[in-house]
């Protein structure tokens, strides 16, 4: 009988049994998704998207308890299940401890978007005094990104299936000008490639994918000057920062039965400034 290089999975596996409308490849319905650093920005625009494609959603949030407001909100927008979550990225005990409240209010975990994350905001790194900033970065970027998958690719061994979203950037790939942000460029470039080897790995029961988000609308860059995004429009072929309604239809392809199989692959939604 053959088998896969690694030795563990016989060949050939079933094939999925998937429906037969595109439209239906794309919904949610039936799906539980849980979406970290979503009581703002990217993440709640995820979280959004997947409850009007039919899915029961985990909010996650620290600082920011707008979150449970928003769960309400779409829970009776939608006519799904919805429930916020405060959770601190950085601990691995509460991290593991939320994923399993998460099974046990929905029942299981179809879905897990390692969203949350924060921005290098202190400049040249030789010219920081100490080390805080430089763990802040890694603790949450990183960390963070590998307890949720840790905890929430365990649960998807147990039900022998599942999808790993991971929002990298495009700052994983190249370096940005004229900010500059070594710290946050690093972490996100160890995302990328952990989700390269998380697909590897997980390839018999799970899928692992990112998403490299250009500059987006968010208010994680309300801190930066004017002067400094005319150089961002000037750099990116389309001309302008991207809308988080522009990233959904990448999460939600990976998230779906329409990506069954993709796995260990990234999206670029960056208005081309990755690809010079």
């Amino acid at each position: 009988m053959s088998t896969h290089a690694s030795g563990l999975t016989p060949l050939p596996q079933p094939q999925p049994k998937l429906a037969d409308h595109v439209l239906d490849l794309f919904s949610l319905k039936g799906k539980v998704a849980s979406v970290t650093g979503s009581s703002s920005g990217i993440g709640l625009a995820v979280a959004e998207a997947f409850a009007q494609a039919g899915a029961d959603v985990a909010l996650w949030y620290h600082g920011n308890p707008k979150a449970i407001e928003h769960a309400k909100t779409l829970s009776e927008k939608y006519g799904v299940k919805v429930k916020a979550y405060k959770v601190s990225i950085t601990s691995s005990a509460e991290v593991e401890q939320t994923i399993k409240q998460i099974v046990a209010d929905f029942g299981k975990l179809d879905i897990q978007v390692a969203n949350a994350g924060i921005p290098w905001t202190s400049g040249p790194l030789i010219d920081v005094e100490g080390d805080e900033d430089w763990h802040k970065i890694i603790d949450t970027d990183l960390n963070g990104a590998y307890y949720t998958a840790k905890f929430s690719g365990q649960q998807f061994k147990k039900q022998g299936s599942g999808s790993l979203i991971f929002t990298a950037s495009m700052s994983g790939h190249i370096v940005n000008i004229p900010q500059l942000q070594a710290a946050y460029n690093a972490a996100k470039a160890g995302v990328l490639h952990f989700a390269r080897s998380l697909a590897i790995e997980w390839a018999g029961f799970a899928r692992v994918n990112t998403v490299s988000p250009g500059y987006i609308l968010t208010e994680i860059s309300n801190f930066v000057p004017i002067e400094t995004k005319k150089i961002w429009w000037e750099l990116i072929p389309v001309g302008r920062e991207g809308q988080t309604k522009e990233l959904v239809g990448a999460y939600l392809y990976l998230a779906s039965d329409a990506s069954t199989y993709t796995t260990g692959s990234d999206l670029r939604v960056d208005g081309a400034y990755a690809a010079p």
